[in-house]
Formats: structure tokens, sequence, C-alpha cells
């Protein structure tokens, strides 16, 4: 099973998202699973995650919504606020009875607290995830949050987190340097993955090839293992620099470059994902 672990749909004229802004230009719109699915069947892939991009129940509600229609959605990460732990609890009670339902995301990187995801009352809502199964993904962009994936991993040991976009690696400038430190550290503890996405968007957006993702793409592989790596495209946010198919392709001859192949590269390109989210179901034919 081939699986895109982080794509998005929204629909500002129904849901309030408070990043979405026309200095966005392409993607300041409304983005359907219509236009997508040709995309999908293009690349061969079987199942998406449908991941949540707005801090509130309504973009939540949609996106079941669109599970439920279409096939080949397989699993959605929604919003519950964390932050509010018995809140959290309640509402999750509701959303665990949607079989599509599998973890939540918070824009923390919008938050005005660099710290917030360490805050203990986000803590306790994280935990309250962890009581039930649930999995975590985290936005931990280099500088600012990667560095404390270590001790959510540590506070929660039980809860699977998974850091979106290889935490933004600093493609454009090519100082590696922390971000191989804290990703390493971050891959240190097992209930912590990582997926190989939006690395288009941390490159320059005109000229990047597959070669801007060997470096990044090659110490993830070496400090997580492809069974704790997923691809994801995170279409449309992809779309800023370049389309689905160009993701797609350059992050398949980047692994061609890095000579990943049989099991290693049916776990980054589904495997990995499918077990982490509980996706289940047929193959394209």
């Amino acid at each position: 099973m081939i699986v895109d672990s982080h794509q998005h749909f929204w629909d500002p004229d129904q849901v309030y998202y408070s990043w979405l802004v026309p200095a966005y230009g392409p993607i300041y719109r409304t983005f359907e699973p219509a236009e997508l699915e040709p995309q999908l069947a293009a690349a061969g892939v079987d199942r998406t995650v449908l991941v949540q991009a707005a801090n509130n129940f309504e973009d939540t509600e949609a996106m079941l919504a669109q599970a439920a229609e279409h096939e080949w959605v397989g699993a959605v990460v929604g919003w519950v606020p964390l932050y509010a732990h018995k809140l959290a609890r309640k509402k999750l009670d509701d959303l665990m009875a949607n079989p599509w339902f599998k973890g939540v995301r918070h824009l923390n990187h919008e938050e005005p607290d660099p710290d917030w995801l360490v805050r203990p009352e986000v803590i306790d809502g994280l935990k309250v995830l962890e009581e039930r199964g649930l999995t975590f993904d985290v936005i931990a962009v280099y500088p600012g949050h990667l560095r404390h994936v270590p001790a959510l991993a540590e506070a929660c040991p039980d809860l699977r987190m998974v850091i979106d976009h290889l935490a933004k690696p600093p493609i454009a400038s090519g100082d590696y340097d922390g971000w191989k430190t804290e990703l390493a550290a971050a891959a240190e503890h097992p209930n912590v993955y990582a997926k190989v996405s939006g690395l288009n968007t941390a490159a320059d957006w005109e000229a990047w090839t597959a070669a801007d993702l060997v470096e990044p793409t090659g110490h993830a592989l070496e400090a997580f293992g492809a069974g704790r790596l997923m691809f994801g495209s995170d279409w449309p946010v992809a779309i800023l620099a370049g389309d689905y198919a160009k993701v797609w392709t350059e992050t398949g001859r980047a692994l061609d470059e890095l000579g990943v192949q049989g099991t290693e590269r049916a776990a980054i390109l589904g495997d990995t994902a499918a077990a982490f989210y509980g996706i289940e179901g047929r193959v394209r034919p």
C-alpha cells in the first residue's frame, strides 16, 4: 500500500484558517478532494492521511465528512484543545467513535509562546492522547520547536508522535549541523517518528530537485531507520514550490540516490504510515 501521510483540504468560506492570507498566493483558495484525486491516481497512491489545518472543531468535522465520502482517505488527524485537557477528553469521546479519526495536531508554530509545546497544561492534554492510544503530529519547526521533542517523548513515553516535515531542515542555507543534532536526539526515543514531507518548501522554491532532498532524507534515515519514516506530499502547500507530481517523483529519485529499495522503500512509501495510523484497505488495482 502506498500512503501519502500528509495532505490537506480547506475551504475558507466554510472554516476559519487564521494563517491563510492573500500573501500565500496560489494556495489562498479552496482545495477539495476532486482536485487531488487524479493526482493520487497518477502517482499510484492508495491512501492518504488528511491533516488538520486549523485549531478549531469545524476543520476536523469537515475532514471527517470528506473521509466518509472518499475511500482513499485512510486516516484523519484532527484537533482538540490540548491546553484544556478536560474539554479535550470530552470531545474525544465523540471523535473516537468515527473510524477515520486517528490522531491530533495543533498549529503550535502559530502560538506566540515558542515553548507552547512543553507547557504543563499541554503535556496534560498529550497524556489524554497517550491514554487513548491516539497519535500526535508534532509541528517541530527548527530551530524553535524541535528541541522540545525529547521532553515530550519522555513525558509521554507511550504516545506515538511524528515530526512533520522533518522539522523543516535548513535546506536553502545548507547549515545542517544544529538540525542534525536535534533530530538525532529526538530519534533516540522509540515513540518518535518523522515525515519526509514539506521539504520542497524548505529549499529554493524555483530550483529545487531531488539533490536537495538527499542530505536531509539520508540523515533522517540514519537517525530513525525506514520503520519510523513516512512519505508525505504536504499538498496543497507543496504547490508553492512545484506540484504533487514533482514532489512524488523527486522524492523517489532521492530515495534512489540513497539506495533505498525493497522493504525499506516500502516502509517509507506506505508501510510505516499504515501501521502508525492504523490504515487498512486494498491497494489500487
